[in-house]
């Protein structure tokens, strides 16, 4: 990016179109491959050997579990991601909802995530509902600029094209002819799950993503699991178990979750 590109992305919150107008933006990191034992680090590695970090306006899948998550979504209106953090559940879904939307799908997308902390209390927050919840709902607006530009996400949510809205605020709603993705749904219990899913209008497709083994309530109070196993046998349902090998994120995410 040019010293004028980054000024004006700064200023306007958007990229020099020209410059970013192919498919495929790809960023060179070197990488040392000194067989298993070694990893992976930014400062280090032969100048002539490439660890490609590119973004793609059509999403492929890295691993079987990917694929099979992708394949649901086409085939199946609600869909169960569960798995390790990494394994690009949300990414997945949040991209195939913009793909939706963008191909005349869907009238619109919502994304929904529980309004709870990750083990520390963060206090009062300053400001209107809206600032009140954007630190929960930050990772949604991320994987949603990653697809979309900045700049662009804001006009579709001011024309109700992309709703971002917590847990609490969906009682009641019926979604027609939306793309609906819940996130962290581990941390929601049993009775807000059964809420959410009954909120699933005529053509519309709901994809809930979350890991059982990390929530952030009291033992016991999360549905996820068990909601899951519930709907294992239920053909017109896809529940998709992704594991430590279909995680994307850096080699050391896998092997920590494999100890932690």
């Amino acid at each position: 990016m040019t010293k004028r590109s980054a000024k004006r992305f700064l200023r306007e919150g958007t990229l020099d179109a020209e410059q970013y107008a192919s498919d495929t933006k790809v960023r060179r990191l070197s990488i040392h491959n000194g067989g298993a034992s070694s990893s992976w680090s930014p400062m280090s590695g032969p100048a002539n050997e490439d660890r490609s970090q590119s973004y793609v306006k059509t999403i492929k899948p890295k691993s079987e579990g990917q694929a099979a998550l992708l394949a649901s979504m086409d085939e199946k209106n609600l869909v169960m991601a569960l798995g390790p953090a990494g394994t690009g559940k949300t990414y997945l879904a949040i991209a195939k909802a913009v793909e939706a939307l963008e191909a005349g799908k869907v009238g619109r997308i919502v994304l929904s995530r529980p309004a709870v902390e990750a083990g520390e209390s963060i206090g009062f927050l300053p400001g209107d509902m809206e600032d009140k919840l954007a630190p929960y709902l930050r990772p949604l607006y991320d994987a949603l600029t990653d697809r979309l530009s900045m700049k662009r996400v804001k006009a579709l949510m001011q024309e109700g094209l992309i709703e971002i809205a917590p847990v609490g605020y969906m009682r009641g709603r019926t979604l027609n002819n939306a793309f609906v993705v819940i996130d962290e749904a581990q941390n929601c219990t049993y009775v807000q799950l059964k809420m959410l899913l009954t909120r699933l209008g005529w053509n519309s497709t709901m994809v809930v993503t979350g890991d059982p083994a990390q929530s952030d309530l009291m033992h016991g109070l999360s549905g996820l699991a068990d909601v899951a196993d519930k709907f294992e046998n239920v053909e017109t349902i896809a529940v998709v178990r992704l594991k430590d090998k279909d995680i994307v994120r850096h080699p050391l995410v896998a092997q920590m979750l494999g100890v932690l």
